[in-house]
């Protein structure tokens, strides 16, 4: 074989386990999820199979859709689905068709319930189920590296400053800035105010509760931002930060954050950061729908 030919081969095999990598993303990997410590007793059972149909109905031509099943009555309960803003139609589809089972049987008959997926989360409740705020901080991911030397606090709040201006038209915004990737996004239907509003809140809850750290996450109820400091320049979409979780060491799917909703608390939205497009979302009248 000549060295020519050396070199297509040897290409060939780099562009094969490049996309190899990127089509083997699992979009449905369970992150966190949170539970009413009330249960249904089974008095919802039809009303919650339909509310489900109708998520999972949409879920191939919207990345967001909120929806209100029974009004008027006891039965009536409400649910949304959210996907990330830069997965692809299918990727969304396929991860909110399991969301469902999943959330049932982690949950069983809780009257209110949402579990998050790596893309995508789902969020269910009865009618009259208590409202939190839309900045109430529901789940934290802090990096177990720690900046060294100076320079970080400055590129951070640049680069987070960057997030702001991003989600005001669309809701989601993903770049690199001054060696740090941000991600940020807010639950479909808030405007670009509120959405701005949000993710203030969470950069400020960020610098509060991580710290120094160079990577964090950070879930509220209707936004979420995420970054990563990378001292040697953006890391490539096949590297993944290291993160801590309530003491666990490392960034592990299968650590589950039980969050009780009670009443009080749900558990908020959350995403990987690896892929950098945007999302634009589109407000119906009270069947919220966006597209992807």
């Amino acid at each position: 074989m000549g060295p020519s030919q050396s070199l297509l081969l040897l290409l060939a095999l780099s562009l094969s386990s490049t996309l190899l990598l990127t089509s083997s993303t699992d979009y449905s990997a369970l992150v966190f999820k949170g539970c009413a410590d009330q249960n249904s007793n089974g008095l919802y059972t039809a009303s919650l199979r339909s509310l489900f149909d109708a998520l999972i109905s949409q879920s191939s031509s919207a990345k967001f859709y909120k929806t209100t099943l029974g009004d008027g009555t006891s039965a009536a309960v409400s649910g949304l689905f959210q996907c990330r803003g830069d997965i692809s139609s299918g990727d969304c589809a396929n991860c909110v068709r399991k969301a469902p089972n999943l959330a049932q049987k982690l949950c069983g008959g809780a009257i209110a319930a949402r579990v998050q997926l790596t893309g995508c989360y789902l969020r269910y409740e009865i009618s009259g189920f208590r409202q939190v705020s839309g900045v109430e901080l529901l789940y934290k991911i802090c990096g177990s590296t720690r900046a060294s030397g100076g320079g970080f606090g400055d590129r951070l709040d640049l680069a987070l400053g960057e997030i702001v201006k991003g989600v005001v038209n669309g809701g989601f915004y993903a770049a690199a800035y001054e060696s740090v990737y941000v991600l940020g996004q807010c639950e479909g239907d808030l405007s670009g105010g509120d959405c701005v509003s949000c993710v203030k809140s969470a950069i400020d809850k960020a610098k509060s509760v991580c710290g120094s750290a160079i990577s964090a996450q950070i879930y509220l109820q209707t936004c979420y931002i995420s970054y990563t400091y990378y001292p040697n320049g953006v890391a490539t979409n096949n590297q993944q930060p290291e993160f801590s979780s309530s003491g666990a060491q490392g960034w592990n799917r299968e650590k589950i954050i039980a969050v009780v909703l009670g009443g009080a608390v749900g558990v908020g939205l959350v995403m990987a950061c690896l892929l950098f497009t945007k999302s634009v979302f589109k407000k119906k009248h009270r069947n919220h729908k966006f597209g992807g």
